[in-house]
């Protein structure tokens, strides 16, 4: 029989079971050492999905088995783990956990949970999104050293518009940037702004970045992709593990630190000794909360002056009031001949 441990966190008990059971075969990671990472950097990762509705993405046979997306809490969450119910573009609903302890985090650990996706809302109001998310995407013939270029001038349109991003590593080969704003608008109005503030950085950028939605348009440039701010589109916690063979992590990052950096400095092995070192240091980003007015001004005048209008919605997502037509362009013109 496979070795359990009991954990004592947060004055809670946290049984995990089979914590010798491999989930990073190439890197010899087993469960106990998700568990223990996930301890060394709770406070970190806590930051990040305190109060928020979360997504667990689970791997209860590690990176190389079968993983699933768990919207809904399961039956036997225990009663002290707190629930926020979120509404899906559907109008269908669902409790999701909404972490407030290291204890939780555990807990979901146990369940073979390697990346936390939480919500940019806060369970106390799950309609106004409180983090504006900017996904760096690198599109093939690009890389995260291109991703780092459009970021340092992401950085510069957003200064221009009064906002402040912290930078992060996804844990595969992008970055995100997360701007905390005042929980005042609605996903519409958020996602509105990142497509506003994207084409103003294509605009700066055209050969190195784009907004299309349509791979067969984007070619060699990094992709913001302003869908991640639609509503039940989650990105993956600062800290969390990825389904990687190396075992690496999406690390929070200075920007003084992004030139330098490369997804594959940061794993479960190295992390730990990077937080005891440095702390959280995004530790000061709930301390923000920015105004998004300034960004949707910059939306307004782009579809005064260039009829700059929505862009596609995801596939499984309705249909939108002012959304073009959501059929890939190639496909769109052979309809017309």
């Amino acid at each position: 029989m496979s070795a359990a441990e009991q954990f004592e966190i947060d004055g809670r008990s946290v049984r995990v079971s089979n914590v010798d059971k491999v989930y990073y075969p190439e890197r010899g990671f087993t469960k106990g050492d998700v568990v223990r990472y996930v301890l060394a950097v709770g406070g970190g990762l806590l930051r990040g999905l305190r109060d928020r509705p979360t997504t667990l993405q689970r791997f209860p046979d590690g990176v190389t088995g079968e993983s699933f997306f768990q919207k809904r809490v399961p039956k036997y969450l225990p009663e002290w783990i707190p629930t926020a119910r979120i509404t899906f573009p559907s109008g269908r609903y669902a409790d999701e956990m909404a972490p407030d302890s290291v204890a939780a985090l555990v807990w979901a650990a146990n369940l073979g949970t390697l990346t936390f996706h939480p919500w940019p809302v806060r369970r106390a109001d799950t309609e106004h999104p409180d983090e504006l998310r900017i996904d760096l995407d690198p599109q093939p013939g690009t890389d995260f050293a291109d991703a780092v270029r459009a970021a340092h001038a992401m950085r510069e349109v957003l200064a221009e518009y009064e906002l402040t991003a912290w930078p992060k590593t996804s844990g595969g080969r992008g970055l995100h940037l997360y701007v905390p704003v005042r929980p005042e608008w609605a996903f519409t109005d958020v996602r509105r702004a990142v497509i506003a503030l994207a084409r103003e950085l294509a605009a700066r950028m055209p050969d190195r970045v784009t907004t299309a939605w349509w791979k067969e348009e984007r070619g060699e440039r990094i992709f913001v992709d302003y869908n991640q701010m639609a509503r039940d589109r989650t990105i993956a916690a600062a800290y969390s593990p990825r389904p990687t063979a190396r075992g690496t992590v999406s690390a929070p990052l200075t920007w003084a630190e992004v030139d330098d950096a490369h997804p594959d400095d940061f794993d479960i092995a190295t992390m730990p000794e990077r937080y005891a070192r440095l702390g959280d240091v995004h530790a000061d980003m709930p301390e923000h909360a920015f105004d998004l007015r300034p960004a949707l001004e910059l939306a307004d005048r782009q579809a005064r002056e260039h009829g700059a209008g929505d862009l596609p919605y995801p596939p499984d997502h309705p249909k939108m009031p002012g959304e073009p037509l959501r059929v890939q362009p190639s496909r769109a013109r052979d309809r017309e001949q």
